[in-house]
């Protein structure tokens, strides 16, 4: 039978477990997102799995989870977000000092459009 001062003792147990620090968002994701911020010489587990931290990554960075080479796409939430301008290691802070947007402008208006649609 449980008792109210199991009950405490669950809720301890649960407020004081150790909270996500990488957080990889997509099954095939390549980084991982750092829901606090997180040392270098760090160990932590991701999806079972022991990486080391290489750097300081602040929270709502993303970190390697594997060695990227260069040109290979960086990929989170299923998303190909990027390529590798160098190589990146597995536990590396990955941002623009090491990763080129792949996203394209969809849409610009320049002078002569914005006049032609306003002549219309």
């Amino acid at each position: 039978m449980s008792t109210s001062r199991d009950s405490i003792a669950s809720s301890i147990e649960t407020a004081t477990a150790p909270a996500v620090r990488l957080l990889r968002l997509g099954a095939a994701d390549n980084v991982a997102v750092a829901t606090g911020a997180c040392e270098a010489g760090v160990e932590l587990m991701v999806d079972g799995v022991a990486l080391r931290l290489l750097e300081r990554i602040a929270v709502g960075h993303k970190v390697a989870l594997r060695d990227v080479a260069t040109g290979e796409k960086v990929v989170k939430f299923g998303c190909p977000i990027g390529s590798a301008i160098r190589a990146i290691r597995a536990g590396e802070h990955v941002h623009t000092h090491n990763l080129k947007s792949d996203y394209l402008p969809t849409f610009t208006l320049d002078a002569a459009t914005a006049r032609a649609a306003a002549q219309s």
